[in-house]
C-alpha cells in the first residue's frame, strides 16, 4: 500500500525525491536531535496525483491527513480543532526537490477561528492573538482563493485611520470589527473563510499543490532548468511564534557569507516577528551578530547547531529559525543560494579543510554561474567622477547600467524593446520574477541581505543592491527621489553590487582579470576532463581572450567574418561583381594579402595549439549592398554603372539562401576563392615554419552533402598546397582537411565522407535547422509558445536535441569510426558551450567541443563534471 504521508521522524536527507528538499531536511534534523517543531510531510507524488486528478485528495489523501493530524496532536499534547485551551496551530509550506525560494506558497497560523483566537488571547495577549488571526485570513485569502493581499493592507490602513490608533492599541471589540472587515473582503469575492480547522488545512494543502504550476514557479524552473514533472511536497508543522513578545523573534542565517564566501555566520533576525516578515523585506532586520548581545545563550545554541548542520551536510547551510519566549527552534535548513564568487571560495575552502575532495568541489560549482566570476566592474577612473546617489546593502555582485523601471511588466516591455533596465522597487515579490530575469540589476529601498530580491538575484547572478532606506520610491507615480534628487522612469542609473553604491548616469565597465580561485578550480577540471575545449574565434582579440580563458585550440575560425572591414568588403564586392579575369585576379590578390596577414597573426596567437579554419560559407549576395544609395557609392568606387550593379545584385539573390549557393557549392563553382584562402593559410604557415614555429593547418570545408563534393575540393586544394611547398622550397609539413557535418545526409553517409576527411566537426546550428526545418533567425517568433504549450521543452538551438539531431550525430560518429577509428570529431555549433549538452557529447564520444571565448571557462568545468558523472 502506497504511503502518502511521513512524519518528520520517518525520513532522512536521502529522501528528497519523495519528501522534497525541505521535508527531507526536516526529517534529517529531527534524526540529529535538533529542536525542530514536530510535523509531517505529504509526498511529491501526492502532488502529481492531485494535479492529474483533483479527486485524489478526497478519495485518498483526506483520510491520511486526518490520521497525521491526530498523531501530531498526540506528540504535541495539543488539539488542532475544538475548544481545548491547549491549541495546536500549524504552518503549511511547499518544499520541492530543488529549492525554489518564494516561488510557491505558504500559510501560517492555520487552526485559528473566532473562538480559538479568543482562547489564544487569554493564554497570551489580545494583540498577539489577533495579529496571528489577521495574518491567517490574509494569507489564506491570497493563497487559497487568489484574493489580492493588498486589499487587506488597505483595509488595515483605513481602519487605523478611522480609529485614530495603531492596530497594536485596539480593544477586543475593535479587533473583532477589523476581523469582520477582513471577512467581508472574502464575501465580496464570493468566498467564506472556513472556521473549521480541518477544512482550513484541506484548502491550504490543495492550494500549495496548485502553486507548483503557478506562473512564477514555472518561470523559475525554466530559468534554472528544473523539470516540471517533479511536484512539490507539503510540510505541515506545528507553529512556534516569533511574534509572542520581545524575547521572541525569527530569522534567516547562512553558515557562511553567501556573497563572498567568508567563513562566518551571515544572517538577520527580527524581534517580535514571523518568518515572512524577514524574507518579504517589509521590515529591515538586524544582523545576526546583534543576537549575541540581546540573547547570548540563544546565539551560542544557534552557532553550535549551525556548525553541526554545515559539517553534517558538508556545505554552506541556509537556516531559518524562530525564537519563542527565549527558546530556539530550527525550522528549516538547505544548501544556501550563493553567488558564484562565494560558491567558488566555499568549495575551495572546504577542500582545504578536508570536508570534501577536489571532484566534489568541481561538482559544487554550476557551469552556468561561471560567467558571474568574470562579471564586469566599473572602471575606477570613471567611478571616481560619477555622481553618487545612495548606498544600500551589496546583496549580489556585479556592475550594471540601465534605465530605471518600476514594475516587472515594464521591465519586460523595455527588454523587448532592446533596452537595458534596472528594476527599482520598494521590495520585490515572487510575482516579479519575469522582470527580475531581464533586468541588468535590481534595487530595493526595503529588505535586507536575505530578502526575496537578494536571494533570487544571487541565484540568478544578477547585480542587486537592497535596503536603500534613503530612497523614496513611488511605483505608482514612477518617481525615485533621494534628498533633492528626483529621477523618473527611463532615467539612467548605475548600480555597483560589490559596494552597494548607486550612481546617476552611465559608467563604463571593465572585466576582472586573473581570478586565482577560478584558475585553481579549472586546473582541477583540466586534470579530470576527457573532452577538450576549443574556441570559436577569428579575430585577434577573440583569440587572445580564448587563450586567456584556457582554450585548448580553435575549433572554428569563420573566414567570412574577416571580410567585413571597409577595405576588405570593397575588394570582396569587386571580386563578386567582376566583369573580367583581370578584375577577378586583382581582387583575389588584394584579398590574399589581407588573408595572409590574418592567418599569420592568428597562428602566432594560438602558438602550438590546433586551429581549424573554415573556408568561406555564406552566399555571395550577403556581401553586397541592398540600399540603392549604397549601390551608387559602390558603383563610383568600382567605376561601374549603378543600373548594371542593381541587375547583377538582383541576379545573385536566392529564394532560400540557407539552402542555396553557399559553402562547398561555392567552392566548386568558384574554386579560385577557396584556392586564395588556402594559399593565404599556407603562405603564413610556411613563413612561421621558417621562423621556427611549427604550425599544423587544419582546413574545414563547409556544407558537404556528398563524398564527391569533398573529394573534388580536397584534390583541388592538395594540388595547390603541393605547388606552394615547392614554390617556397619548404619541406612538406603535416596538415589536415576535414569537413563540417551540418546536413542530415552527411550524417547518414559519414562512413563515405570519412574516407576523404581527416576530421569532422558538427555544425549543430545548421544541422538543427535542417533537421527541424526551423530557421534559427525566426524561431523566436514561436518558440515561447511552443515551450508554454509543452510542444518543445527548450530551444533546440540552445540545447542539443538528443532525440533527433543527437541520433543523427550518433549515426555519423558510429559510421565514421568504422572507417577511421581515431578520427577527431568536434562540436562547433552554439550548443558546444551549453553545459547541459556537454554530458551528451561525452556519451557519444566526440573529441572536443568548441564555443565562444567567454563560454570557455564554463565549458571547461562542464566537461570535467561530465567525466565525473559518467564514472558514478
Amino acid at each position: 500500500m502506497t504511503k502518502w504521508i511521513y512524519s518528520f521522524e520517518e525520513g532522512s536527507a536521502n529522501d528528497k525525491d519523495l519528501l522534497g528538499g525541505k521535508g527531507a531536511n526536516l526529517a534529517e534534523m529531527s534524526r540529529l536531535g535538533l529542536p525542530v517543531p514536530p510535523g509531517f510531510t505529504i509526498t511529491t507524488q501526492s502532488c502529481i496525483n492531485y494535479l492529474d486528478n483533483p479527486d485524489f485528495f478526497d478519495s485518498t489523501l483526506k483520510e491520511d491527513t486526518l490520521k497525521a493530524v491526530t498523531n501530531l496532536e498526540k506528540k504535541t499534547e495539543k488539539t488542532f480543532s475544538g475548544e481545548n485551551p491547549n491549541l495546536l496551530l500549524v504552518s503549511v509550506r511547499s518544499g520541492a526537490k530543488f529549492s525554489m525560494p518564494g516561488m510557491m506558497d505558504t500559510i501560517l497560523n492555520l487552526g485559528l477561528n473566532d473562538q480559538r483566537t479568543q482562547l489564544l488571547a487569554k493564554q497570551t495577549n489580545l494583540d498577539f492573538a489577533y495579529n496571528c488571526y489577521r495574518r491567517l485570513l490574509q494569507m489564506f485569502a491570497d493563497v487559497v482563493y487568489g484574493i489580492d493581499k493588498g486589499l487587506f493592507d488597505d483595509c488595515l490602513a483605513q481602519f487605523e485611520q478611522m480609529q485614530a490608533k495603531t492596530v497594536h492599541n485596539l480593544d477586543l471589540y475593535e479587533h473583532q470589527e477589523l476581523i469582520n472587515q477582513y471577512k467581508d473582503l472574502y464575501s465580496k469575492h464570493g468566498y467564506q473563510f472556513p472556521e473549521e480547522p480541518n477544512q482550513q488545512l484541506y484548502g491550504a494543502i490543495q492550494a500549495v499543490f496548485k502553486s507548483w504550476n503557478n506562473h512564477r514557479a514555472r518561470i523559475y524552473r525554466e530559468l534554472h532548468q528544473i523539470p516540471h514533472d517533479l511536484g512539490t511536497a507539503v510540510n505541515v508543522q506545528s507553529m512556534v511564534f516569533g511574534n509572542s513578545d520581545q524575547t521572541s523573534g525569527t530569522g534567516v542565517c547562512f553558515t557562511r557569507n553567501p556573497a563572498n564566501g567568508e567563513p562566518k555566520l551571515f544572517g538577520e533576525f527580527l524581534l517580535n516577528a514571523q518568518g515572512e516578515d524577514v524574507v518579504a523585506g517589509i521590515r529591515t532586520p538586524e544582523p545576526i551578530a546583534s543576537l549575541k548581545i540581546s540573547q547570548p545563550e540563544v546565539y551560542k545554541s544557534f552557532r553550535d547547531y549551525a556548525t553541526i548542520l554545515e559539517n553534517h551536510y558538508k556545505d554552506m547551510q541556509d537556516i531559518e529559525f524562530t525564537i519563542e519566549k527565549g527558546k530556539l527552534y530550527i525550522l528549516q535548513t538547505r544548501n544556501g543560494k550563493r553567488t558564484a564568487k562565494a560558491a567558488l571560495k566555499i568549495a575551495l575552502d572546504m577542500v582545504d579543510q578536508g570536508l570534501i575532495n577536489k571532484e566534489e568541489a568541481l561538482l559544487r560549482i554550476s557551469p552556468a554561474s561561471i560567467s558571474q566570476l568574470i562579471h564586469p566592474v566599473f572602471q575606477e577612473s570613471a567611478l571616481a567622477k560619477a555622481p553618487f546617489i545612495v548606498q544600500g546593502l551589496p546583496a549580489s555582485p556585479g556592475a550594471a547600467t540601465g534605465e530605471i523601471v518600476f514594475t516587472a511588466d515594464r521591465a519586460k516591455e523595455a527588454h523587448q524593446e532592446g533596452k537595458k533596465v534596472i528594476l527599482v522597487r520598494q521590495e520585490t515579490s515572487p510575482e516579479d520574477i519575469e522582470g527580475m530575469i531581464v533586468s541588468q540589476a535590481i534595487v530595493t529601498s526595503q529588505g535586507g541581505m536575505t530578502s526575496h530580491a537578494a536571494v533570487v538575484a544571487r541565484g540568478m547572478g544578477t547585480c542587486c543592491v537592497a535596503g536603500c532606506g534613503e530612497l523614496n520610491i513611488s511605483e505608482e507615480n514612477k518617481i525615485l527621489s533621494c534628498g533633492p534628487l528626483v529621477l523618473t522612469e527611463g532615467d539612467i542609473i548605475s548600480v555597483d553590487g560589490y559596494s552597494g553604491r548607486i550612481y546617476s548616469g552611465e559608467i563604463p565597465t571593465t572585466l576582472v582579470e586573473h581570478n586565482q580561485d577560478l584558475q585553481r578550480l579549472l586546473s582541477w577540471a583540466d586534470e579530470v576532463a576527457i573532452l577538450k575545449v576549443r574556441a570559436n574565434a577569428e579575430t585577434i582579440k577573440d583569440l587572445q581572450t580564448a587563450m586567456k580563458f584556457g582554450a585548448q585550440g580553435v575549433g572554428l575560425a569563420r573566414t567570412e567574418h574577416m571580410f567585413f572591414g571597409q577595405e576588405r568588403i570593397l575588394e570582396m564586392r569587386r571580386l563578386i561583381l567582376a566583369d573580367t579575369e583581370e578584375e577577378t585576379r586583382e581582387a583575389l590578390n588584394r584579398l590574399l594579402e589581407f588573408q595572409e596577414k590574418d592567418f599569420y597573426q592568428m597562428f602566432q596567437a594560438v602558438q602550438d595549439k590546433p586551429m581549424i579554419v573554415r573556408l568561406l560559407d555564406p552566399p555571395m549576395h550577403e556581401f553586397l549592398p541592398k540600399d540603392f544609395q549604397e549601390i551608387e557609392i559602390l558603383a563610383t568606387k568600382l567605376k561601374k554603372s549603378p543600373e548594371k550593379l542593381v541587375d547583377c545584385i538582383e541576379s545573385l539573390q536566392e529564394n532560400n539562401p540557407m539552402l542555396g549557393h553557399r559553402g562547398c557549392r561555392l567552392g566548386i563553382t568558384k574554386p579560385e576563392i577557396y584556392k586564395m584562402q588556402t594559399e593565404a593559410i599556407f603562405r603564413s604557415a610556411i613563413k612561421l615554419h621558417q621562423q621556427g614555429q611549427e604550425i599544423k593547418p587544419e582546413i574545414m570545408v563547409p556544407l558537404i552533402a556528398d563524398q564527391k563534393e569533398l573529394e573534388f575540393i580536397k584534390n583541388y586544394l592538395v594540388q595547390h598546397i603541393d605547388q606552394l611547398f615547392k614554390q617556397y622550397d619548404q619541406e612538406p609539413f603535416p596538415y589536415e582537411i576535414g569537413t563540417m557535418i551540418e546536413l542530415p545526409r552527411a550524417c547518414l553517409t559519414a562512413d563515405k565522407l570519412a574516407e576523404e576527411a581527416n576530421f569532422f566537426s558538427f555544425g549543430t546550428n545548421d544541422l538543427t535547422q535542417m533537421t527541424y526545418g526551423f530557421s534559427r533567425d525566426d524561431i523566436g517568433k514561436f518558440i515561447g509558445q511552443y515551450k508554454e504549450l509543452e510542444i518543445l521543452p527548450f530551444d533546440p538551438f540552445q540545447m542539443v536535441d538528443k532525440e533527433g539531431v543527437g541520433e543523427l550525430m550518433k549515426i555519423a560518429i558510429r559510421k565514421a569510426r568504422q572507417v577511421k577509428p581515431n578520427i577527431p570529431i568536434g562540436i562547433c555549433g552554439e550548443v558546444g558551450g551549453d553545459p547541459s549538452s556537454i554530458s551528451f557529447f561525452q556519451k557519444i564520444q566526440v573529441t572536443y567541443v568548441s564555443c565562444s571565448p567567454y563560454r570557455i571557462p564554463a565549458a571547461r568545468l562542464a566537461v570535467a563534471q561530465a567525466t565525473i558523472q559518467a564514472r558514478s
